[in-house]
């Protein structure tokens, strides 16, 4: 079975239970941040094990369904808990999901993420905007492409929409809400960054670093799907000299989840607007 037979076998069986329902705005729940999938009225839950071909969760904070219903008035589809790389699957089993979300029809993709902060700026809890990305892990559009999706060499000049960064802007300011703006890198994990390499993502001008979230960005746009994109600080950058300092991944859960409130009432004003 080809990589376009297994997308459409899994959106076939996911339209067959939603029933006619599109979503408009699909979300990406990172880890500890499947707080927002709380606000959505009227869910509809779909683990993703029930689905054709479809990769399953292994990460913490990462429960592994799909959430449907309505969110600020708007019909939306949440992944709450995203699949990585890191976990063993090829990009190909780690994009599927927003695959599936462009065959359901979505005209938005709202992704999030923990992140370490490598601007010394940052402390933990902070929310930062995505507005660019660094990629290091293997590009998803590897292979044959997908002319029913995009083309072969797709533009990725604003690869985070600029009206919707304005947008979060705008609703951040009147919520009296302190948002950071920066570049997230991606590298493959799972391990966590050591010292040196943190000072290497700073020096080559990356804000936020994490193992996630840019593999599907990279697809949704191959779609051309616009994206906005926020990152919760975790953790922040450790000097090698403090013998210490450990970072924990229950830590980075919990504090992600300390955030999530605030993002969440981010996204939600942000789609009643759209």
């Amino acid at each position: 079975m080809s990589f376009l037979d297994n997308i459409k076998l899994a959106d076939e069986y996911v339209q067959h239970v939603l029933d006619g329902r599109k979503p408009a705005v699909g979300i990406v729940l990172g880890s500890g941040l499947d707080r927002l999938a709380d606000e959505i009225e009227d869910p509809l839950v779909l683990p993703y094990k029930r689905i054709p071909g479809f990769p399953v969760s292994t990460a913490i904070g990462h429960k592994g369904n799909f959430i449907f219903g309505k969110l600020g008035g708007k019909t939306v589809v949440a992944m709450q808990g995203r699949i990585h790389y890191y976990e063993g699957y090829g990009m190909n089993q780690v994009t599927l999901p927003i695959r599936v979300m462009k065959m359901m029809g979505i005209e938005y993709l709202f992704v999030s993420n923990a992140a370490g902060g490598t601007n010394p700026d940052y402390k933990v809890g902070d929310l930062m905007i995505i507005r660019d990305h660094i990629n290091m892990m293997p590009n998803p559009l590897i292979g044959p492409n997908l002319e029913e999706f995009g083309p072969r060499f797709p533009d990725m000049t604003r690869p985070y929409d600029p009206g919707l960064i304005r947008l979060a802007e705008t609703i951040a300011s009147e919520m009296g809400l302190t948002l950071r703006k920066g570049v997230y890198i991606a590298c493959s994990g799972p391990t966590y960054e050591t010292p040196a390499e943190y000072k290497f993502f700073r020096t080559i001008g990356g804000d936020a670093v994490g193992m996630s979230t840019v593999p599907e960005v990279i697809v949704a746009r191959h779609s051309s799907i616009p994206v906005f994109g926020m990152s919760v600080i975790t953790d922040v950058a450790h000097d090698a000299e403090d013998e210490n300092y450990v970072i924990d991944g229950e830590k980075v859960v919990k504090a992600a989840n300390a955030a999530a409130d605030k993002m969440t009432a981010l996204f939600k004003e942000m789609i009643t607007r759209l």
